[in-house]
């Protein structure tokens, strides 16, 4: 398994994990962003953090039948965790501004599934797969991802395993620290294009 220094050290050499003033799109300023598409514009580090991850979720759940991810930041790595344990992987897609399976994909009644991220921070778009995959009757046993960055105010109450656990401060915009104050922000984020 990669060490969290190794792992920390492939998120910043591709840039994956960055150093600016950044607004984020819940309209919250930090000191630093993650964007995993970066790292998996690398297919050789990326494989090393999805190897580790596996490892851990591996030791983590023992009965998975079923990998689901949403759309767009899970789908590469639940379809990597799935290759190397061996799972089933399908994604869920948003139809009207909520999380839907399409493609013929299906969860079977009983079965246990596995929700993988890239990064989870509110645990919104989790909760909302975990809604999906209850109105299928099957049990969500937990989540993983390779970026927890919820600081433990995550909305999820069930197991996360993670690759790496990083405690990001967030401000708000009356509560700027004076070293971002000084940089112009940017907005790096998917929902903000």
């Amino acid at each position: 398994m990669l060490s969290y220094e190794e792992s920390l050290k492939i998120l910043k050499d591709t840039k994956a994990l960055i150093e600016g003033h950044f607004v984020l799109s819940s309209g919250l300023h930090s000191a630093k962003y993650v964007q995993c598409a970066q790292l998996l514009s690398y297919p050789a580090k990326a494989e090393k953090i999805c190897v580790s991850l596996a490892e851990k979720i591996n030791s983590s759940f023992k009965k998975i039948d079923l990998i689901l991810s949403p759309a767009m930041g899970g789908i590469i790595i639940g379809y990597e965790i799935g290759k190397l344990l061996n799972k089933k992987t399908i994604f869920a897609e948003r139809v009207n501004g909520k999380f839907q399976l399409r493609r013929n994909f299906n969860i079977e009644k009983n079965s246990n599934v596995l929700i993988i991220e890239d990064v989870i921070t509110t645990g919104k778009s989790s909760l909302e797969c975990a809604k999906l995959i209850k109105s299928y009757n099957a049990n969500t046993i937990g989540f993983g991802c390779i970026i927890d960055r919820s600081n433990g105010e995550s909305l999820i109450e069930e197991k996360i395993v993670s690759q790496l656990t990083l405690d990001i401060p967030t401000y708000s915009d009356d509560n700027l620290p004076k070293d971002l104050s000084t940089i112009k922000p940017i907005k790096p984020g998917s929902r903000n294009l």
